[in-house]
């Protein structure tokens, strides 16, 4: 069932994304003047085709993975000679090129629409209060400790849990020194400065592997207090030969407390074939077990411990604590117009300087994401909720744009180039140079595909 909503919801995040960006192309291309001969989203053989009054063929292909808009080209057959002047090679340069950027103009146009709309709607978002710092860890030598709430890094104001996120993803690769503000007690005690330094390149780059980033560091954010209780020891797991049962509650490890699920997993994780003590509850009573952890592998294919077990998480002690660690950010109509703009531009900016980081060796290639690993994401965030998704689709929506921008031919980036050359020169780039390009960009783009295959593929099933 998991898989099937992936799927479903990988379909419907495509096809929209693919639609708002085609239609860029042909709504342009129509005010233009050019002739547009079929918009169709997907490829391959017709599922539906209707032609419009306006002589468009409007059609819906069995592969949702793309989508094309065919304009009249005298490259590609005869033109009857009173449609010349609506043929793509006949119209303007500048023309050609606006067709071009209209659909990558589309897509940042659906992400400010959505963050427009996320604005005005309201979102709660966690404070960036550190729940626990692992000692020796980099922001330990810093000084960073449990209960400091971040208030700023690099004179940036991170007031959420999430603009700690992007400032780092942002600074971690290029940056072996971070100035960070951060103040004690949850955030009513005094302020600190402190100096995160990471002088070795591989390291910072180690950091930037999915799911390393907080780890590598070494802290997390706050998490309410909820039991660690026990729903399922895996068979023939460490947990199992402990004598670990179902509905035993874990109350420390090695004597050190364990307050949620997600600090018993920061505990055990380090710790692969090493033997602690967990101490449990069970029927009201409390005993202590020796536990040898095992190994595993995590997301980025490193070996962590662990125990082998399901987790139950209660309700939480009280509400309100939950309720204190969050802030909410919502702003009127005209604000937020301004929000949603600043927040396309701060994501645009965040995926192409990720891209030119990975091609200069800053940034892990493991970060690039196929159809897998989409999909994944995409029935994530549709079972989670409506907010969750519409924002998916935003993040993709700025990535799919910027990545039609460059300069590869068969991309709407590649033909611009095409058609500024031909500006420059005066006439077409010769049939055999663009035949070249072509064959380069197919190249380009299946050794992409390959690697975001081999990625969705190592990070989901070979860990």
């Amino acid at each position: 069932m998991t898989v099937l909503v992936d799927i479903l919801s990988f379909v419907v995040a495509i096809s929209i994304l693919v639609a708002v960006h085609e239609f860029g192309h042909f709504w342009v291309a129509r005010r233009l003047g050019f002739k547009v001969l079929r918009f169709s989203i997907g490829f391959g053989r017709p599922l539906w085709m209707r032609t419009g009054k306006d002589g468009v063929e409007y059609v819906i292909a069995a592969l949702p993975i793309g989508g094309y808009v065919k304009m009249l080209d005298e490259r590609e057959g005869p033109v009857e000679p009173e449609d010349l002047p609506k043929s793509f090679t006949r119209r303007p340069i500048w023309q050609r090129v606006a067709v071009l950027l209209a659909g990558p103009a589309f897509n940042f146009i659906l992400a400010v629409s959505v963050y427009w709309v996320l604005s005005m709607w309201g979102t709660l978002e966690q404070r960036p209060v550190v729940d626990a710092v692992t000692p020796g860890s980099h922001v330990a030598q810093a000084g960073l400790r449990a209960g400091d709430e971040i208030v700023s890094i690099g004179q940036k104001a991170t007031p959420t849990a999430q603009a700690v996120m992007f400032e780092l993803i942002q600074r971690v690769p290029n940056a072996g020194r971070m100035q960070l503000i951060v103040r004690g007690d949850e955030g009513r005690g005094a302020e600190r400065t402190l100096i995160l330094q990471i002088d070795d390149p591989a390291e910072r780059r180690r950091l930037t592997e999915p799911g390393m980033l907080l780890q590598g560091l070494g802290f997390d954010y706050w998490a309410p207090t909820r039991a660690v209780i026990i729903e399922e020891v895996v068979a023939d797991s460490a947990a199992e030969q402990a004598g670990l049962k179902a509905g035993d509650r874990i109350l420390s490890v090695d004597g050190r407390p364990v307050r949620h699920f997600q600090g018993f997993i920061r505990e055990v994780a380090p710790r692969p074939g090493e033997t602690v003590q967990l101490r449990i509850q069970r029927d009201g009573a409390t005993q202590t077990l020796a536990a040898r952890i095992g190994r595993g592998r995590n997301e980025a294919g490193r070996e962590v411990g662990q125990i082998g077990i399901k987790g139950r998480a209660d309700a939480p002690a009280d509400l309100s604590e939950i309720e204190r660690m969050q802030v909410r950010q919502q702003y009127g109509p005209l604000a937020a117009v301004a929000h949603a703009g600043a927040k396309t531009w701060e994501m645009s900016a965040l995926t192409v300087n990720m891209l030119w980081s990975m091609v200069a060796g800053k940034v892990s290639v493991k970060n690039i994401s196929g159809p897998i690993n989409i999909a994944a994401f995409a029935g994530e965030t549709a079972r989670i909720g409506l907010k969750q998704f519409i924002t998916f689709l935003a993040i993709v929506s700025i990535s799919l744009g910027i990545l039609n921008l460059m300069p590869i031919p068969l991309l709407d980036g590649g033909q611009i180039v095409y058609q500024l050359i031909e500006g420059v020169k005066g006439s077409p780039l010769s049939e055999r140079s663009q035949i070249f390009g072509q064959q380069v960009g197919i190249a380009a783009l299946v050794l992409l595909m390959g690697l975001a295959f081999y990625n969705d593929i190592t990070s989901r099933f070979l860990n």
